[in-house]
């Protein structure tokens, strides 16, 4: 007996309650969160810096009666920033915004791929600024200088942080508060033996491995800070490879909780935010029709500079695990 086919009852369509993108959760970009942010009204500019030497001198003395008080003072000079801008753009054409099914909204989605590809381009640019080789004072590396934390037997990631503690203390006078891991470095470490027998149990007696929050803890630190971005390593075309932004590195660092003057810190970031036509906000984002091409634009710029202010704060570990 004939029967109505399932292609005869029903004609398939896109459905309007989902859809799939790989976008990354603006939390794991932690370029912005690393450095204090400084906002600034010029895309350049200068500011102050002293002589540390200056300050750490033991040059007070005693003092005879109607006499004059031992004299010293310290130098000043300038360094500057420089914002460079980066943008991004996607076009909507006019065919595609009239034959959209839901729960495409070619706007919205313009909108969040352009500012995920800033971003993206801001936490990779980051790692070339402040999370590498030879730009910090101390540069150590896994294998070498110190046992890759990722054995267990043998490597103290304990000890070796409070090295770099201590290292930042005596050349500085700061005690560092922030450590920085890419996330292959925080997944090695939270199952090191020696952070879980320092924090064994919780209240309900389960071993657990330890989080950001009690590693901050036990490495005396305010912050530490997991870098888990991804980035395509391919070009359009090729066959697609992956990895993480901030590799298999960590970074130990004095940032001022409170940027001001006579404020030493590891870096800044200086953000020019007349990027977003007078909104304040670090990206800006605008839409604007080409009629020559029958299309509405969606573009997004920033500008930045990551400057490192005191390459003495930081204290890098290279090649941390294996």
């Amino acid at each position: 007996m004939p029967q109505p086919t399932q292609s005869a009852v029903h004609v398939d369509r896109p459905l309007t309650n989902i859809s799939v993108a790989y976008i990354q959760d603006q939390s794991r970009f932690i370029a912005s969160t690393v450095f204090p942010v400084i906002p600034v009204q010029k895309q350049s500019d200068k500011y102050f810096t002293y002589t540390k030497n200056d300050w750490f001198r033991d040059e007070a003395q005693l003092r005879g009666d109607a006499t004059e008080a031992a004299g010293s003072g310290y130098n000043l000079s300038t360094d500057n920033y420089s914002c460079d801008v980066y943008a991004m753009r996607k076009d909507v054409g006019d065919q595609v915004l009239e034959n959209s099914d839901d729960p495409i909204r070619p706007f919205e989605d313009a909108t969040r791929f352009v500012t995920q590809k800033l971003l993206l381009k801001q936490e990779i640019q980051w790692v070339t600024d402040a999370f590498a080789d030879s730009i910090w004072d101390t540069n150590v590396t896994g294998g070498t200088d110190f046992t890759k934390w990722s054995d267990e037997t043998d490597s103290d990631p304990i000890d070796d942080i409070e090295l770099g503690k201590e290292t930042i203390l005596q050349n500085t006078g700061q005690e560092a508060n922030t450590l920085v891991l890419g996330y292959q470095v925080f997944r090695k470490l939270k199952q090191h033996p020696d952070l879980i027998d320092r924090m064994k149990y919780t209240g309900s007696g389960a071993v657990i491995p330890p989080t950001t929050q009690m590693m901050a803890g036990l490495f005396g630190v305010s912050r530490v800070l997991v870098a888990s971005a991804v980035k395509a390593t391919n070009v359009e075309g090729a066959t697609a490879a992956y990895s993480f932004t901030f590799g298999k590195n960590a970074g130990l660092f004095y940032v001022n909780p409170s940027p001001g003057t006579l404020a030493p810190s590891a870096g800044y970031t200086f953000v020019w935010r007349d990027v977003s036509q007078g909104m304040g906000l670090d990206i800006g984002i605008k839409r604007y029709r080409i009629e020559t091409i029958a299309a509405n634009r969606v573009e997004g710029q920033i500008a930045w500079d990551n400057k490192i202010t005191g390459s003495d704060l930081g204290y890098m570990f290279l090649s941390a695990v294996a």
